[in-house]
């Protein structure tokens, strides 16, 4: 079980990207969460399996005819013990993560 902060570049915000990333990541049985960040960019923390996280990725990179994604930093952190789902989040101007 490994657990990653995703921050994602392009066009990423205003294109279906958060649900994009919510069906692919249940799918794929992975948990986190989705969020738009105020600079334009989304920020993913994804869970889960080496091989659905390596999946996601792949997606994720690929987008759909909306999605544009120019660049994606990829960082290990910690697990979150008893995490059971992936959530959609909306940025409000207040998070600090």
């Amino acid at each position: 079980m490994k657990r990653y902060r995703v921050i994602v570049e392009g066009r990423v915000q205003g294109v279906g990207f958060r649900g994009f990333c919510m069906v692919h990541a249940t799918e794929l049985s992975l948990t986190g969460s989705v969020r738009n960040m105020e600079n334009g960019m989304v920020e993913i923390y994804i869970q889960g399996e080496d091989s659905a996280i390596l999946k996601f990725l792949q997606l994720v990179r690929e987008g759909d005819r909306f999605i544009r994604v120019d660049d994606i930093t990829v960082k290990p952190v910690p697990v979150v013990p008893k995490e059971k789902k992936f959530s959609y989040n909306f940025y409000d101007g207040g998070w600090s993560w």
